[in-house]
């Protein structure tokens, strides 16, 4: 119906043909060597397949999640007369100033107005070790504060500080396509047709042969389910998402999928 071909195809067309020709033979008297079960059977793999492909993406949405989860969801405001205040972090506005005590997460991106201390930055950096912070530096927001007050001037929030970027970056790298991806399109699209064209010249072939149309048919059925190679179409894009997915867990963020 789209005008190009691909797995689903071969899937669709041998699967209904399998499971028509068994419905025609029942009608028979002596009815015999039915396809029901195959019929059920490969379209019971596909579909395992496609769900252990959705299941890949959502581990890979859950990583996504925990790095987001990194932001704190409240923030000590200082007042102009220097008081602390704690409000959510969604209302703090570039130009505040905000506290972070020892073991507090940086509600923002900013830098250091005031204190001293140590940040574990590894959730962004992958660096293991603290790194020193005093006036003037930057901080990142979901990083952590480890052994000192600091006071910070807030200079992005939201969606626009860097750990909501590479949050975004991450979804960009699940949704992008990678090189042997477009290989196994462009090998569908060839492939296809050339399967669909030699299940005709299987069926006509057999015809020719002296065989009845239902003998003949069997052939034809066989080459659209045995050439469909479900493995590329299902398994690179599920090993893509599961192999991100498992990187992110892991603190390693892939940029895209090339």
């Amino acid at each position: 119906r789209a005008g190009t071909g691909n797995m689903d195809l071969l899937v669709a067309l041998g699967t209904s043909a399998a499971f028509l020709y068994s419905a025609w033979l029942l009608t028979q008297p002596h009815a015999h060597h039915l396809y029901f079960e195959g019929a059920a059977a490969v379209i019971f793999f596909v579909l395992l397949g496609k769900w252990l492909e959705g299941r890949a993406k959502a581990a890979t949405g859950a990583a996504i999640r925990a790095l987001l989860a990194l932001r704190p969801r409240t923030a000590l405001r200082l007042r102009p007369d220097g008081t602390e205040e704690e409000v959510p972090a969604a209302l703090l506005r570039p130009g505040d100033r905000a506290a972070i005590r020892p073991g507090g997460r940086v509600p923002a991106d900013g830098t250091v107005q005031s204190g001293e201390a140590g940040a574990d930055e590894s959730a962004l950096t992958g660096e293991s070790r603290a790194v020193h912070k005093a006036p003037g530096a930057m901080l990142a927001a979901g990083t952590t504060v480890l052994d000192g007050r600091l006071v910070m001037h807030v200079t992005a929030t939201g969606d626009d500080t860097t750990l909501s970027r590479v949050a975004a970056l991450v979804r960009a790298a699940q949704s992008s396509r990678a090189p042997v991806q477009r290989l196994v399109d462009r090998v569908s699209a060839i492939f296809v047709p050339v399967v669909v064209a030699l299940a005709v010249l299987a069926f006509a072939g057999w015809l020719l042969a002296g065989a009845s149309a239902g003998e003949a048919l069997i052939p034809a059925i066989a080459v659209l389910v045995v050439a469909c190679p479900c493995a590329l179409g299902l398994a690179t894009p599920a090993a893509i998402m599961a192999g991100t997915g498992a990187a992110a867990r892991a603190g390693i963020l892939l940029r895209d999928a090339e």
